[in-house]
């Protein structure tokens, strides 16, 4: 069975100060350069700027609230269930457009989501491309503007680059090796 080293506290029983010297060296935050965040601008200013460079300044903005806008939007395929909610009219695959008036019951915007079992005439100021490419497929016909959300980046082709040609080494000619010079001593005479 390992034995454990004892506590230094037990050690210290009865001794005021535990080994720190005067009284309140051990106590507050003297000898750690203050408690909490203290320091950030003055001596822990490295550890600020290394690890918490957030802590003071401004980041990022807020749009103001008349810029952001918010669309109350519906999809397709919810038009075509829930075709009673707009109109009275029965739905028919092959027969007219069935007018729809969204603007009426709140909605602006109209999404791609779903799918378009027969025609509409759907009336709202926004339609997203894919929304209006379905509407118009069942035959139908929308009255809005078509916007085109953010396009997404097109992935490279990735094509088979050509293996080199495996070239024949030409055979190297020979160094020809110099003869290093050789100083020959003069004789004084």
């Amino acid at each position: 069975m390992a034995l454990r080293k004892p506590k230094r506290t037990r050690k210290l029983r009865g001794s005021r100060t535990h080994g720190y010297g005067r009284i309140g060296q051990h106590r507050k935050g003297g000898q750690r350069g203050g408690k909490g965040k203290a320091g950030g601008q003055k001596h822990d200013w490295t550890y600020t700027t290394a690890k918490d460079s957030k802590r003071y300044g401004k980041h990022g903005f807020h749009r103001p609230a008349q810029m952001r806008r918010q669309h109350r939007t519906i999809n397709v395929g919810e038009i075509a269930t829930h075709l009673g909610k707009f109109t009275e009219a029965a739905p028919d695959p092959k027969g007219p457009p069935i007018p729809i008036d969204l603007t009426a019951h709140g909605y602006d915007k109209v999404l791609g989501g779903g799918a378009v079992p027969f025609p509409l005439q759907v009336v709202a100021p926004f339609f997203t491309r894919r929304a209006a490419d379905k509407i118009k497929a069942a035959g139908g016909k929308i009255k809005g503007e078509v916007i085109s959300g953010p396009e997404k980046p097109k992935a490279k082709a990735t094509t088979a680059k050509p293996k080199a040609k495996a070239t024949t080494a030409k055979p190297k000619a020979k160094a020809t090796t110099a003869k290093p010079k050789t100083k020959t001593k003069r004789k004084r005479s």
